[in-house]
């Protein structure tokens, strides 16, 4: 008699889905929450960098203690699926909130920020250590948990695709602005432009559809803007006063051709219809998931062990501390890219195919992950990804505004490498999982995927610390074209140096991880033989 570890194509994929909806919340606020705090609701770059620091610094211990709730958690649904229906609506809910800009002082802005980025992290906690374990009770079969993490990955990575290729269009179709729009035509590609606001608008950016024609504020409008010409420009609109601007290198352009942009109705609209599609996508997972692998049945609820297996767990700690490099090295890559091409490059919109480009790789290194783990084995496949998406990603240092093909290309193949690691790293907390079992004959999935959520979300509060602090010494302010330009160097170093220095210090740490491919074949066939003797 043999254990059925063999999971359908349907699950696999109702089970894919579910990280692409994590990823809507995730990468989207990973991608666009900073710019929008700066650039939209006007914090400060340090107070934001601070912001993420302090909120995750706590995310250690309410994920441990959602990992002890999951492993207690008995109904009818099992251990970790009934978290996802509970927790679908609540996360797209408080998604939305921290899009929302309601009319606040400073420090009532840096509160609400607070309340509703804490509460996020909470119930993306809620929701995410209980989805991550879930893979590890869907099958005993390491090699089939790491085809059902291919898929994961991919629809993760699809999600990403989709919030990171379409909210900033979103944003433009919902926070379109009418104003009054008179155009005078000085020379061929020359026009004079002038903008009368209707109302009191606290962000908007004035650009042509395609983004080609370069703006630049006219003389009696400079009032401290500056007149370097850039492909748009981002202001504070006030009822019934006239902007006037130069507008070169389009031909017969119309007022029709012109966009101004409410950035903050148009971020808040967006994301609640995001959020709206996450919900749906977490409710879709529940229902097609099943739970087969249960601890072992003479198994005793007993924390105090729980915590000292968990201690002496090797690959769990080795796993916890590259889940948080990785996850540093990802976060600040996402994190500057909208800064970056919004100002350094002087292409918001241009972001977005970058951003779906990245995704594609993505995908395509998580599809490929399951075939390159069985000719490298999980451990040593790591080691290489990050060497190489390290390196490669060094190698954006080097480009310039004009070099946009050479910085697509670059960014690209050094995210193929990067898709690995999330691919890896969820399917090897399930191997810590069994070597756990295995080693002391019991078992605590959810304690042991704390550590996944834990990193992504501390990483991320690292990162996001990084970025306020590089940004904040080169004195940049999102709403202060001089000071824009004077942070061009941190955006770069930001977007190559410091992630790559990060993977290849997570490389060197990975080397001591002991469960090699070996090791796993070995611990899963005595697992599998223990389980059929307790049947």
């Amino acid at each position: 008699m043999e254990i059925n570890n063999k999971v359908s194509l349907k699950e696999k994929i109702g089970y894919a889905l579910g990280d692409g909806a994590a990823n809507i919340a995730w990468r989207g606020v990973a991608t666009f929450l900073f710019i929008f705090y700066t650039d939209v609701f006007g914090l400060a770059p340090i107070t934001v960098g601070v912001l993420m620091l302090v909120a995750r610094s706590s995310d250690g211990i309410s994920d441990i203690l959602m990992g002890i709730i999951g492993d207690r958690t008995n109904s009818k649904y099992g251990k970790f699926r009934p978290w996802i229906l509970w927790t679908a609506i609540p996360l797209g809910v408080i998604l939305s909130l921290l899009f929302t800009s309601p009319e606040l002082s400073s420090n009532g802005k840096i509160v609400y920020a607070y309340i509703t980025y804490i509460f996020f992290t909470l119930i993306y906690t809620a929701n995410n250590i209980p989805y991550g374990a879930l893979m590890a009770v869907m099958t005993g079969d390491d090699k089939e948990r790491t085809s059902i993490g291919s898929f994961r990955m991919v629809g993760a990575f699809g999600g990403g695709m989709l919030v990171q290729g379409a909210l900033l269009f979103l944003v433009a179709h919902f926070g379109n602005v009418d104003p009054s729009i008179n155009i005078s035509q000085l020379d061929e590609e020359k026009y004079q432009v002038n903008v009368t606001a209707s109302n009191d608008i606290e962000h908007v950016n004035i650009k042509t559809d395609n983004g080609i024609a370069l703006f630049s504020w006219n003389e009696a409008s400079m009032q401290n803007n500056d007149i370097e010409a850039t492909s748009g420009k981002s202001f504070k609109m006030k009822k019934g006063s006239t902007y006037s601007f130069t507008v070169t290198g389009e031909k017969d352009l119309k007022a029709d051709d012109i966009s101004i942009i409410n950035q903050k109705q148009g971020y808040s609209k967006s994301m609640y219809v995001m959020s709206a599609i996450l919900a749906l996508l977490m409710l879709v997972t529940f229902f097609s998931t099943k739970e087969r692998v249960l601890p072992p049945k003479d198994q005793k609820a007993d924390l105090k062990q729980d915590f000292k297996d968990l201690i002496k767990n090797k690959p769990w700690v080795i796993l916890l501390v590259i889940g948080l490099l990785f996850n540093v090295y990802n976060s600040i890559k996402q994190g500057i890219v909208i800064i970056y091409f919004t100002h350094y490059l002087n292409n918001q919109l241009l972001s977005a195919s970058y951003l779906v480009g990245l995704m594609v790789a993505s995908i395509a290194g998580a599809f490929f992950t399951a075939q390159l783990s069985r000719k490298f084995g999980k451990r040593n496949l790591f080691i290489y990804a990050l060497i190489f998406s390290g390196i490669v990603n060094a190698l954006l240092a080097f480009c310039t505004p004009d070099d946009i093909g050479a910085i697509f290309i670059i960014g690209t193949i050094s995210e193929f490498g990067a898709a690995i690691f999330p691919t890896l790293f969820f399917v090897m907390l399930g191997d810590a999982a069994d070597y756990s079992e295995w080693k002391n004959g019991r078992r605590a999935t959810g304690l042991i995927y704390s550590a996944g959520s834990f990193a992504t979300k501390f990483g991320g509060g690292i990162a996001g610390a990084i970025i306020g602090l590089v940004l904040g010494m080169f004195h940049y302010n999102g709403q202060d074209a001089v000071a824009i330009k004077g942070a061009f160097p941190g955006m770069v170093v930001l977007m190559s140096w410091v992630p790559s220095i990060i993977a290849i210090i997570a490389a060197g740490i990975m080397f001591l991880y002991p469960l090699t491919r070996e090791k796993m074949d070995e611990i899963t066939i005595e697992l599998n033989n223990r389980r059929l003797s307790q049947q």
